[in-house]
């Protein structure tokens, strides 16, 4: 078989192959390049690749991946006869520089007889899409703001670092890289480190577990590591992903310290204080002046409502109570009747707002008792009711004092006043002198029964029952407008 012919079959059986061949003569002809070779020079034909080395040469600019340009082209060694392989290199056509590739390369040096080289060949991958992929990962990975280390397996170095972990832990760049998980190590006072080394030495997953990481500055920090096998260039590496823990650590802490000042308020203050949750109103908590002042325990309390336990002593006031809760969230001091444990009912006023507590929704109530108040206001009124059946016996001022105490802070004199008859206005006023029927009805000239119909009509438009209630609600409006009543 003549070698014209070996190179014809030769060149049948590399035609169809997916990798890129290219035939060499040892004087630097390019004697040969298959369909797969041409594609990945964006070429058409062998004409375009160029008929020698040199023209190859001038047509392509070739770099290796760390950025630098060969002293010799593959395509030179290999009519060198230079024998290589996972050579990598960055291929751009220089009349069009949008055009580029990047190949993985090895050789073949065929001899004769004579042990002289008698074919040499190159053979190229295109491996563009994969280190496209590592390129977008590379980007991703330093433009992540996530704290981030990648490990190569074989001897446990780190290759990558981003600037999320030299921000987080103040590391230099290279402090870092070419390092062994163990000079700066990440897994430094991990909560479960023999089963993290574990794992990075078979090569698997690492579960999030806390650590303490050794920082440069001779201080600590607080992460969250894990671990995630993956590969680069073919390389088996560990992706150590962090998340740091201080800013929840200091949240904890701040929260912690307010739940501690809230507990010492809520168990200290004189006045009646319950928590409840807020879906069901399951008391939680009860302080001590809570069972001093109704006499209920924390043994009756806890784990059951208000209603349950018969705090409630009206089921009306407890649902306009909860009503008003549920539609703007707190209550102020709403008057209410409770029952002591031993049945005796007090007068109280409730207050409550829905906080949050370590996430849950919960209720403040605070119960005020105000029961010898109101039983003094009684005692009170009932002796000015009584008195004051003969308003004659009180001067005017003395019974605007009285009406101030029967119902203080109402509105000032002058405030605005039922539609009233002139007439009306003027037994309003004359009551508030402190006439009586008779009187009235002399100083306007009526008789008893026509000052009593328009006093009815009065009582009527104020909304009272008793002619104590007309001197007080005319006090506290300014009236008698005069002294004479006119």
């Amino acid at each position: 078989m003549t070698a014209g012919v070996d190179r014809h079959e030769l060149r049948q059986i590399i035609a169809g192959l997916s990798e890129g061949v290219i035939l060499v003569e040892p004087d630097q002809t390019i004697a040969y390049a298959n369909e797969a070779a041409l594609a990945m020079h964006g070429a058409e034909s062998l004409d375009e690749i160029g008929p020698t080395v040199d023209a190859y040469r001038a047509r392509f600019a070739l770099r290796y991946r760390n950025k630098r340009a060969p002293e010799s082209y593959p395509i030179e060694r290999v009519v060198a006869g230079e024998r290589f392989h996972d050579v990598v290199v960055e291929v751009t056509r220089t009349d069009k520089p949008d055009v580029a590739f990047v190949h993985s390369l090895r050789s073949l040096v065929a001899t004769d007889r004579e042990g002289k080289p008698s074919c040499l060949v190159l053979i190229l991958k295109d491996v563009s899409d994969q280190f496209e992929a590592e390129e977008r990962f590379e980007r991703t990975f330093n433009a992540n703001p996530a704290p981030a280390v990648i490990t190569r397996l074989s001897d446990l170095r780190h290759v990558k670092v981003n600037a999320g972990f030299l921000e987080m832990t103040g590391h230099t760049r290279d402090a870092v890289i070419g390092r062994s998980v163990y000079e700066v190590d990440v897994l430094a006072n991990a909560r479960n480190r023999d089963l993290a080394v574990a794992r990075l030495n078979e090569g698997g997953t690492i579960p999030q577990m806390e650590a303490r990481l050794d920082l440069p500055d001779g201080g600590s920090r607080f992460v969250i590591v894990a671990g995630q096998p993956i590969e680069m260039g073919d390389e088996p590496c560990m992706l150590f992903t962090f998340a740091d823990l201080e800013l929840r650590r200091k949240a904890e802490t701040a929260l912690r310290q307010s739940e501690e000042r809230f507990a010492k308020a809520f168990r200290l203050t004189p006045v009646p204080t319950l928590l409840a949750r807020a879906e069901d109103f399951q008391v939680t908590s009860i302080n001590e002046s809570f069972g001093r002042v109704f006499g209920f325990g924390e043994d009756k309390v806890v784990g059951r409502s208000p209603g349950e336990i018969g705090l409630w002593v009206s089921d009306e006031q407890r649902q306009r109570f909860e009503a008003a809760l549920a539609r703007t969230g707190y209550v102020l001091g709403l008057e209410v009747c409770l029952r002591h444990e031993n049945g005796v009912d007090l007068d109280c006023l409730v207050s409550a707002e829905r906080v949050t507590i370590n996430d849950g929704e919960f209720v403040l109530l605070v119960l005020q008792d105000i029961t010898e108040r109101k039983h003094t206001e009684r005692e009170l009124f009932d002796a000015i009711e009584t008195v004051m059946a003969d308003t004659s016996w009180f001067s005017r001022g003395l019974i605007e004092k009285l009406a101030n105490l029967r119902r203080p802070g109402r509105e000032a004199p002058g405030a605005a006043v039922p539609d009233l008859t002139l007439r009306e206005r003027q037994i309003l006023n004359l009551i508030c002198s402190g006439l009586d029927d008779d009187g009235i009805a002399r100083k306007l000239g009526l008789s008893r029964n026509t000052v009593r119909n328009h006093g009815a009509a009065l009582y009527r438009k104020l909304g009272v029952h008793r002619r104590t209630e007309v001197i007080l609600w005319g006090r506290e409006h300014g009236f008698p407008l005069q002294a004479s009543g006119s």
